[in-house]
Parts: structure tokens; C-alpha cells; sequence
């Protein structure tokens, strides 16, 4: 692909999304949405081979349907109670339905099947801004109607997603389709707490994107895409792979790295509503994501994974030139967690 061609769909992504945040109209904030996912398909189908096709082609239905139904109960909506603005709607059909669609958009359980399926399909970069810029505009659309949702039907969605995405990463072999999974898994603290917090909601879509961004960058800095490659790349690199043990143990929420910010915020704030039963099956549901974690972790530094075929050993390092988009996000996957309440505390000052 072109660079300059690049640069204008790269530009229409951060334009689309940007649109989206500044709406106030539903109207706006549809056309936002659509022009960050006709933005993303030429990346997507970049390589031309058939997986990636089909990853476009199915990305592209299942947006097209979380679009029209989000617009149906938008022009509901409207019809009902007179208004287009994004925080007066009020019809608890009308909320339900774009509720349904946000969590389409998102890859929220139990529409979170497209996900992995479309993930598996891309490139490591593609699947970096699928998993973490594409997830912007939606979630921006759902913390403004998050108060007039019903906490029941918020608190349904979460559960399922974190349930759901821990028992589809049981036995998963591909790299992209478990951080997939993991998405799904991390969205789903996230929606349990924006109807409460929508301030704590934020931090921890800041930092669920900081893991992603470390995580795919260090899988693409390995050129790695399955368990078998990841379990042979300590011979490139050991150093990396060291980085890449410690991410996902920061994935799956283990102190002191920074993903323990978000299960512990979110436990407390759950604790402080009286939700001692979703509390506990979300964090039931915590520890079985914690297997597939260290289910990585165990065929990347202590064994290799079981082939049946001779993989070729690489004892050379490949020269990537960008080090310090890696450096920067891994420290922050890793080491941010004593600054958090700091930022915690400032988001209350302004508040």
C-alpha cells in the first residue's frame, strides 16, 4: 500500500473517532462511526489473501448491522420523545436496542463470536488499532448513555462478557485470537463499572489499551502469531520474551503490575453498591483467564509447545527500527500502578 494512501486512511480513522467524540447529535456521531470503519476495511484486506478477506467482509456486515440497528433506535427514539441529542434518550426500548448495538460494535458477550474469527484473520498491526483505537467512538457513545441504562442489563452484559471470554481462551492455540478474548474479558469489567463510575471507566480503558498496545507490539517485535512461534522466540530474543511473561501477567491482573488497577478499583467500587454476588463471579471468572495467562507463560520460558512437526530454531535477532513506542508502553503496562490513584485523585479534583 502507498504511503500517502496510508496516511489518509490512518487520518480518516483519528478523524472518524474524533467526530464521534464531539457529537452531540446522533446523527454526527453515526457518521462518525461510519467513517472509522470504511477507514479501517483497506487496511484490513491490505495483503490480499482470502483470510483477510473474509475477516473485511465479515467486519463489515457485522458493523453494518450494529450501525443500522444503533440508528433504528435512534430514529425510535426520536420518534417517541421529539429529541436527537445523544444524552436525552430516554425510551427504555430505545436504550436497550442501542445498548445491544454498542455491544456488537464492541465485541461485548454475547455478541463477541465476530472477534476473534476477524482478529485471526489480520495482520498484527491491523489487529492492534481493531483492538484498541476501533473500541474509542463506541465506548465514548456508551458512557453517555450508560446512566439511563438499566444496571441489570449492564451488569448482565459484563458478567457474560468476562465468563464467556475465559471459557472461549481455555484452548486457544493463536495469539491474536486469545488477546481477542482478553478484549472481550477487560471490556466487560469496564461496562460492569461505567454506570457507576464513569471516571474509573476511562482510567481503566487507558490502561486496558496501554497491555493491548504492549502486548501486540512485543508479539510483532518477535514476529510471533502462534504459542509455537512465541515458545521458540526466547532464542531471538530472551530479553523481549522476559517483557512479554510480565505483560501478561499484567493482563491478567496480578500485582504489582499495572493490570491490578483495574480489577481492584472495579472490585471496590462493586463492594461499595452492595453487588457482593456479581463481584464474586467476576472474579471466579478472573481466575480462569488467569490459566490461559499463564498457560502462555509456561510454553514461553519454561517449555516448548507440543508439535509434531520440526520447527527450525532462529538464533538471529531481527532489526526492528521503532523501540521507543515499545519501551514507552511496556514500562507503562508494567510499572504505572503507584501512579494511579494520583490520577484518580486528579480526576476527582476536576470533577
Amino acid at each position: 500500500m502507498a504511503p500517502i494512501l496510508k496516511f489518509a486512511l490512518f487520518s480518516a480513522l483519528g478523524i472518524g473517532t474524533m467526530l464521534t467524540f464531539l457529537s452531540t447529535h446522533w446523527l454526527m456521531a453515526w457518521v462518525g462511526l461510519e467513517i472509522a470503519t470504511l477507514a479501517i476495511l483497506p487496511l484490513m484486506a491490505q495483503h490480499h489473501h482470502p483470510r483477510a478477506s473474509e475477516a473485511t467482509t465479515k467486519y463489515l456486515l457485522i458493523q453494518a448491522c450494529a450501525t443500522g440497528m444503533l440508528m433504528f433506535a435512534t430514529a425510535f427514539n426520536a420518534w417517541m420523545e421529539m429529541g436527537w441529542n445523544i444524552t436525552e434518550i430516554k425510551n427504555a426500548y430505545a436504550i436497550t436496542l442501542a445498548m445491544t448495538a454498542l455491544a456488537m460494535k464492541l465485541g461485548l458477550a454475547p455478541f463477541h463470536f465476530w472477534l476473534p474469527e476477524i482478529m485471526q484473520g489480520l495482520d498484527l498491526l491491523t489487529g492492534l488499532i481493531l483492538a484498541t483505537w476501533q473500541k474509542l467512538a463506541p465506548f465514548a457513545l456508551l458512557i453517555q448513555i450508560s446512566q439511563t441504562a438499566s444496571p441489570y442489563l449492564l451488569t448482565t452484559i459484563g458478567l457474560a462478557s468476562t465468563a464467556l471470554a475465559a471459557w472461549g481462551g481455555l484452548n486457544q492455540t493463536q495469539l491474536r485470537k486469545i488477546l481477542a478474548y482478553s478484549s472481550t474479558a477487560h471490556l466487560g469489567w469496564l461496562i460492569i463499572v461505567i454506570q457507576f463510575s464513569p471516571g474509573l471507566a476511562l482510567v481503566a480503558l487507558g490502561i486496558y489499551i496501554t497491555m493491548t498496545m504492549a502486548a501486540f507490539l512485543t508479539l510483532m517485535e518477535t514476529s510471533s502469531t502462534k504459542i509455537s512461534t512465541l515458545s521458540t522466540s526466547w532464542s531471538k530474543n530472551p530479553l523481549m520474551m522476559v517483557t512479554m511473561i510480565l505483560i501478561l501477567l499484567s493482563l491478567a491482573g496480578l500485582p504489582p503490575s499495572t493490570g491490578f488497577t483495574i480489577k481492584w478499583y472495579v472490585l471496590e467500587e462493586m463492594t461499595k453498591q452492595d453487588m457482593a454476588l456479581p463481584a464474586s463471579i467476576i472474579v471466579m471468572t478472573a481466575l480462569i483467564s488467569l490459566y490461559f495467562y499463564v498457560r502462555l507463560c509456561y510454553f514461553s520460558i519454561i517449555t516448548l509447545f507440543p508439535s509434531t512437526t520440526k520447527v527450525k530454531m532462529s538464533w538471529r535477532q531481527k532489526n526492528k527500527q521503532d523501540k521507543i513506542t515499545l519501551a514507552t508502553v511496556t514500562t507503562m503496562a508494567l510499572v504505572l500502578l503507584p501512579m494511579i490513584p494520583f490520577i484518580m485523585a486528579l480526576m476527582h479534583f476536576y470533577n
